[in-house]
Order: structure tokens, then sequence, then C-alpha cells
């Protein structure tokens, strides 16, 4: 939900937070939509909707979601997940069938045309047939497929935009919400603590008993493993044998130059000889030519200034200004492969004509073995413990799972221990055991089915590694009343101090509603003038700005009274003063956007509305 957060700050975000909350969108998931499947697991008025469909979606709504949880899969309500695939579907199908009804079409040969005028297939100005089937072939889609895809998609947005696009907005709602925005409240609180009152309260086993059976829906205890767990550090391992020889260094040191110069970029020139006006013969007869001035002694510029026909480059002495294989050809890079700097090649045949080409290697200054060496020590050596923690991890692999033991890593490798935990959780919050991957192996379906054998290697995010052993697998479920016991004790002492705090206060309440607040005889109430604030702050708690923003503007001199239940604490909250604000206090730019973020609401409020007629009216299966 962070990600939620980001997106609504701001002063009328947090009103219109339910704009982020409605079903996701149902337009442009194209490719999810077939019809007819032996498969299927829906049906909507005659049309199938197949597992292949579903499973598509719920994976696409997964990834999504793990973006919300750091990928932490554990985190995710995977039937929640599948459900609103499901939904999803269904309403897009309905769409469909109504959009077809409709008669929202766009025909196959409009279709065609719009996809022959995009840029991505033109080529010198005309549609290219070859882009357009490279195209279809890198999305694994053919012709019939994408056209029936995009006419879907067209025919969805259509259907769509009629209610997100165009939903009647009137200046009243307008007014409403800004007024919610803008009013602002003189707040005042008193505090009451309730843990004298809890010092003369008494809970009997009746009234706990009698609460648990009331309440017992309530009284659920999570799923929870007991485990065992060795981790296994990169120091761990001894590094005194792992010492860098001088033939490490020197092979090293080879490699590092070689990626010097494989890095160092040709700077490539060409003459082009084109068969745009000529023969292919005249073409590679005049390339000959050239290339035999040069050879006699003519530069390469001048030879590119009188004759190349690529306009780009002949200028600049035929230098081509951004070299990249595969731009003229594999002919082409096969033969700046083979030049040596400096050298100039025979005519090579291209789509585009015949080619000189000259390649130059610039020169560059490789450091010095000396001055590489204790760079290149630390790595080498950082290689060698990434090697040696590797094969010692793969060692105790064998070792553990031969064993069904993580004992083993103790005896093998000196300062490691086997840890235990009981009561773990999928909320457990431990720098190890609450890592995704931990939890994986935790709580998957082998462990809930009686997997009681040591794991192999967990690779954890900050390098270590860790293995593990469920002892015991204690499935969610309601808690017995021994086990709730101590928990409906600490709340019915609660709300029994919570009632005698409110019940010492009554009088001073009802004061407040028929006498001026000066006139209020408070006793023990101490008032504290907390300030000025408006719905959209948040600077107060949670259940005290509710409370506060609940009551009813009071009459002048009197105040509007109410209490509010934090842990521990009763806490009398006081409005003194409400102040209408006209909409002018708003910004052009924040009503605007009130405007805007209104629209957007109405119009997918409409759409959902329309949706769930058509729902209603449907044979679904």
């Amino acid at each position: 939900m962070e990600a939620f957060r980001k997106v609504i700050k701001g002063w009328l975000g947090k009103v219109l937070l339910v704009l982020f909350l409605t079903p996701l969108a149902l337009v442009g998931i194209e490719g999810y939509f077939s019809g007819g499947s032996s498969d299927a697991v829906s049906s909507v008025n005659g049309t199938d909707i197949s597992q292949k469909e579903l499973e598509s979606l719920t994976k696409s709504f997964k990834q999504q979601y793990l973006s919300y949880t750091n990928g932490d899969e554990t985190l995710l309500n995977q039937s929640f997940i599948e459900q609103k695939a499901k939904d999803t579907l269904i309403a897009r199908t309905l769409l469909l069938q109504q959009a077809e009804k409709l008669g929202i079409s766009l025909s196959k040969e409009q279709i065609e045309q719009m996809i022959a005028q995009q840029q991505t297939f033109q080529q010198n100005g005309q549609f290219s047939q070859a882009l357009y089937e490279n195209y279809l072939k890198s999305i694994g889609m053919t012709n019939n497929a994408l056209i029936e895809s995009l006419r879907t998609d067209h025919a969805l947005k259509m259907l769509s935009s009629t209610f997100v696009d165009y939903p009647l907005v009137s200046r009243v709602d307008i007014q409403q919400i800004a007024d919610l925005q803008t009013e602002q409240r003189q707040i005042h609180i008193a505090s009451i603590s309730l843990e004298s009152y809890k010092k003369d309260v008494k809970v009997t086993e009746a009234e706990v008993a009698a609460y648990y059976e009331k309440h017992k829906a309530i009284f659920t205890q999570p799923t929870t493993v007991d485990v065992d767990y060795v981790v296994l550090k990169p120091e761990n391992i001894a590094a005194e044998s792992l010492a860098v020889t001088d033939v490490e260094l020197k092979q090293a040191y080879d490699a590092f130059v070689a990626a010097q110069k494989q890095n160092i970029k040709p700077e490539v020139k060409h003459v082009l000889i084109t068969t745009d006006n000529r023969s292919d013969a005249e073409a590679k007869k005049l390339a000959a030519e050239v290339a035999a001035k040069i050879n006699a002694g003519t530069s390469f510029a001048q030879a590119a200034a009188q004759y190349s026909e690529d306009p780009e480059s002949k200028s600049k002495g035929g230098e081509i200004a951004v070299y990249e294989a595969g731009v003229f050809g594999a002919t082409f890079d096969q033969a700046v492969a083979s030049l040596k700097s400096g050298q100039v090649s025979a005519p090579v045949k291209t789509e585009n004509g015949y080619h000189l080409i000259s390649v130059t290697l610039p020169e560059i200054a490789v450091p010095s073995f000396e001055s590489q060496k204790a760079r290149l020590s630390e790595e080498v050596l950082a290689t060698k413990k990434s090697n040696a923690f590797s094969d010692t991890v793969n060692s105790l692999n064998d070792m553990i799972v031969s064993s069904d033991s993580l004992e083993v890593v103790a005896q093998e490798v000196k300062g490691v221990q086997v840890q235990s935990a009981k009561g773990v959780t999928l909320a457990t919050r431990d720098p190890l055991l609450s890592d995704a991957a931990v939890k994986v192996k935790l709580f998957n379906e082998d462990v809930k089915n009686g997997d009681r054998n040591a794991s192999s290697s967990i690779q954890l995010n900050n390098g270590d590694v860790v293995w593990i052993k469920v002892r015991d697998y204690h499935a969610a479920g309601e808690q017995t009343l021994a086990e709730a016991k101590p928990h409906v004790t600490a709340k019915l002492i609660e709300e029994k101090a919570l009632n005698a705090a409110k019940a010492k206060i009554q009088k001073t309440l009802d004061e407040f509603r028929t006498k001026p607040a000066a006139a209020v005889t408070k006793g023990n109430l101490v008032f504290e003038d907390v300030g000025i604030y408006t719905r959209a702050e948040g600077l107060l708690k949670r259940d005290v700005q509710r409370a506060a923003f609940s009551v009813t503007p009071p009459k002048a001199g009197h105040w509007s009274v109410t209490t509010a239940h934090m842990p521990n604490e009763l806490v009398v909250v006081a409005v003194s003063e409400v102040k209408k604000n006209p909409i002018d206090v708003l910004s052009a730019e924040q009503r605007n956007e009130l405007v805007e973020l209104y629209r957007q609401l109405r119009g997918q409020q409409e759409f959902d509305d329309y949706t769930r007629y058509l729902k209603s009216h449907a044979k679904i299966k």
C-alpha cells in the first residue's frame, strides 16, 4: 500500500483514497480473453473462461501485488488474487458481449489501416511487411490474433470511456467536498488515565467464559512453526589457505588488459557506392576503381568526399558517427572485425551497395601490472573466498540431505551453532526468519502436509546461507478458552475501567449539552487547547480526529463534546468553534485538481455500477 500512499499524498488525496481502491482496470489486458475452452472455469452467457486465461491474469495480478510486498510472496492472499482475476475476467467478458451487442467495433480493414500507419512499421515512408512480421514474431502472435486483440481492446475502451470520460459533476457536489476539506475546527482535549480505575476492577471466571463464547470468532491464532536453523556466513570460512599466487595475479592482469582492449570502439569509415542509379556490375567496378586510387595514394577522406553516396559521412571523411554492429549487416561487420588498424578493405557488398571500409583503433594507455597489483590481489582473493564459500555450502548440502541433520554444519565449521525458535509466524519480525526465501520454506504445502526434513541451503539477501528444519507445525484456528483467557481478561478489565471513567464524568458531559462551556463544572478534567485543524491534515491521532469531526458544530459559547477510547486512556474531545471557508480559499490549481479527481471517481463509480448491472442480468456459472 505504500505505493498508493505515495500517489495520494496531499490535502485532497486522503479523501479520495477510494478512487485508488476500485478494481483494477478492465481495459488493456488483451491476451487474457479467447473464448470457448474445454478447461473452462466459468461460463458467462455461454462464453467460457478457460483455466489458462485465469492462470495468466492471476499471475499478472500477483506480480503487481508483489511490488507492494517487496517480493515477499508469503504475504499474498493467493485465493483472493485468484478470485479477483476471475471476477475481472467475468466483468471483461460481459463488457465485450455488451460492446458487440451495441455494435461498438472496428472492422478488420480499419484495424489493418491503423497498423499500416504506425511509424514502427514504416521504412522509407512506406509500410514494411518485414518489420511487421518481425514484430508479430517478437510478441508471439499471428496477424489475425493481433487484429482480434486490438478489436476487443478498442471496444472495451470505447465502452468504458462512455462512463469514465464523461461523468456529470455538479457544482453542489464540488462545493460539499470543498466544505469538508476546508472546514476548520478548534479542538480541545482532556485525558483520563484508566490505570487507577483498573485497580478496583474484578473480572470473574464466568464473565471471561461468557465473553469468550460470545466473541469466539475473534480469538484465532495464526499458523506457527517451531524451527531449528543454522546460519553460515562467508567469514566463517577460514581464509588462511587462500593466498593469491603470482600466476593467478598474472592471469588476472592479462584478463584485465584483454577487457580494456575489447572495450575499445573502433573508428569506422566507409565509402559507399550504391546501385540506385547503376547496375550491380557497374557499382562493383566503380568501387574497385576507387579502391585502386586509395591504394595509389588518394586519401580515404578525399575518396569519400568525391565518390561516397552516404550523405551522412561523405563530408566527414567517410566516418560513421556511431558504429553499431548490425546496422549494415553481417558482411559489413565481418569486414570491420577482420581489418587491422589503418587497413582498407576490398569492396564489400551489402544490401546498400558496395563499401570500402577503413578501421582505426585508437591507442590506449593500459595501466601497468604494478599499478593494478593491489586491486587485482583483492579481487582474486575475493573470488577465491566466494568459491571456497560456495564449495563449502555444496559440500554441507550433501551431508545435511544425507543425514537429515543440521548438526553437521556445527561439526564441520568452527564457531557455527544450531539455533531454535518457537511460535514463528508469517508476521514474525526477525532479520533471518522474516526473510521471504526462508518463510516460503517454513510455510509451504509440504511442511503443512508433514514434511519435517532438513532443507537444502537458502541464500539470503545479505550473502549468508541458512538451513532450516521444521520441528512442529501448528495450523491456524480458534484459540481455546485457556489460550484466550489472558487476552479476554485484559479486554474486560479495560472495558470496565473505561465504563467507570465515563460514569464519573457523565454529569460533566451532560452539562456540556445544555450549558455554555464556561459554566460547566469540569471537575478534574483539564482541557488542553490543541489548536485548529482540518480533516486533511492528519496530525491528530486517528481516533481523536474521528471523534472531533463527528460532533455537530457548537452554538456560540458552547462546546460540542464526545469521547474517544485510546489504549489505557479515555480522551474527552471538545470542539469550541467550526469555521466554514469559501471554496475561494483553494487555489485555482487545487480547485481544478478537485474537479478532475471527483470526475474520475464519479466516472469509475458509474462504470462499476454498469458492470454490476450487467452481472445481475447475466447467466454466470
